[in-house]
């Protein structure tokens, strides 16, 4: 469950934030002006998100590559590895 705090909470706590934030992962808003403008996440559930991210934009440019007909077919691939590395 994300927690919200106004900006002037986190600039008088921030080591208590930062102790919460790893010992309850989840993200942590902060607001300014009533807007939220920030969010803070533990730095496991950041590398998460990116290696998520990564993976999604490599299977939107997988898509991407199938849309545009820039394929082979895989006994193609297949044959061309093995002459590459043939097995003994």
């Amino acid at each position: 469950m994300a927690q919200i705090k106004p900006i002037s909470y986190f600039k008088a706590n921030a080591a208590e934030i930062i102790r919460t934030i790893g010992e309850r992962p989840g993200p942590f808003i902060i607001t300014q002006n009533g807007e939220a403008k920030a969010v803070l996440v533990d730095y496991d559930s950041y590398e998460e998100q990116q290696e998520t991210l990564a993976l999604l934009k490599i299977l939107a440019l997988g898509q991407q590559q199938v849309r545009e007909g820039k394929t082979r077919p895989a006994d193609e691939v297949f044959e061309e590895l093995k002459q590459r590395w043939p097995v003994d």
